[in-house]
């Protein structure tokens, strides 16, 4: 296996680690950030070490990226079909980023998997992409939505004779705890995605056999790329988050960032699915801000961001069909 075409894609594979800690730093910061619990230089500081510290709690959600939804591709023409898939993915992680929508860059990425082997001839397990896809990203939105409500309505009934102010000022320091766990179950979930991609790659170019625990320099590097991305922060989608969609008050913020935190952990280590943290963070936003009264949500905002989430599968998997095509003309 050529090591040149081995170095290029993990290479690559590294970029799109670092455009997804910069699309998606939003959805662990933006509401400490918006309710002005966190400066937005602290807070994308401690996203970023805790991104860092959430890579090395698991693995499954890794096994099941490299393992669970394409069968491993062979010799260059598989070099060539997982280049293709990271350039549908970082395509769509930059157009979503100019235009502020908090899309799914895992969704990106398992998108531009899926097109990528199609056009390649590569088996697709539907089964798995079914159940760990395409599932997860239908019920993870709603349970985000009706857990963020009842969460913001038990705070409401458990804080409804304290003092307004006071129990603000007790919110806007318990927001940085809530916003460190949901930084934490980012670098949990959306690290050990790219860790599968590179494994997959050392599969391919028979440098680790299938099966193989992910190295440590594999867990090092796309945590610390992850992290770089998520310091270089993404302000265009987290004026989205913060503000577009509701204005949050920290007792609001502190209710979607717990509930993100609390399903992003759930999923990684019971189902080791790879749920988009945009989805569930954006939902719970959507959820706590629904008990203030339900036009309070800006639903015109809303229903945008969730037709980004539609598309964003297809739509990298188109890219990555057209990127293996030139590909192949090109160099296989």
């Amino acid at each position: 296996m050529d090591t040149f075409a081995l170095v290029v894609t993990i290479a690559v594979a590294l970029f799109f680690t670092y455009t997804n800690g910069f699309h998606d730093s939003a959805n662990a910061i933006a509401t400490s950030v918006s309710t002005r619990a966190l400066t937005p230089r602290a807070a994308l500081a401690m996203a970023a070490v805790m991104n860092l510290a959430g890579a090395f709690l698991g693995s499954g959600v890794a096994k099941t990226v490299s393992e669970g939804l394409i069968q491993t591709p062979e010799g260059s023409k598989g070099m060539g079909i997982l280049f293709a898939a990271l350039v549908g993915a970082i395509t769509w992680n930059l157009i979503t980023w100019y235009f502020g929508l908090p899309s799914s860059s895992s969704h990106a990425l398992f998108g531009g998997m899926v097109g990528a082997a199609l056009a390649g001839g590569t088996t697709v397990y539907w089964d798995g992409v079914l159940d760990k896809i395409v599932i997860p990203m239908f019920v993870s939105p709603l349970v985000g939505l009706v857990v963020g409500y009842l969460v913001m309505t038990a705070i409401m009934w458990m804080f409804r004779r304290a003092n307004p102010h006071k129990a603000k000022r007790g919110f806007r320091i318990a927001q940085t705890v809530s916003a460190a766990a949901m930084a934490l179950g980012h670098g949990l979930q959306d690290a050990q995605k790219t860790m599968g991609i590179v494994v997959m790659a050392l599969v391919i170019a028979d440098v680790e056999d299938a099966g193989d625990p992910i190295p440590v320099w594999v867990k090092i590097i796309c945590a610390v790329m992850l992290s770089l991305g998520t310091y270089a922060g993404g302000w265009r989608i987290m004026r989205t988050l913060g503000r577009k969609i509701i204005e949050l008050d920290p007792p609001q913020g502190f209710a979607a960032e717990t509930t993100g935190a609390a399903i992003m952990f759930t999923t990684a280590f019971l189902f080791k699915a790879p749920i988009s943290t945009t989805h569930v963070i954006t939902s719970a936003i959507m959820g706590v801000g629904a008990t203030k009264r339900v036009n309070a949500v800006r639903w015109g905002v809303a229903k945008n961001i969730v037709l980004g989430w539609v598309i964003t599968m297809p739509a990298a998997a188109l890219v990555a069909a057209g990127a293996f095509g030139l590909i192949n003309l090109a160099i296989l």
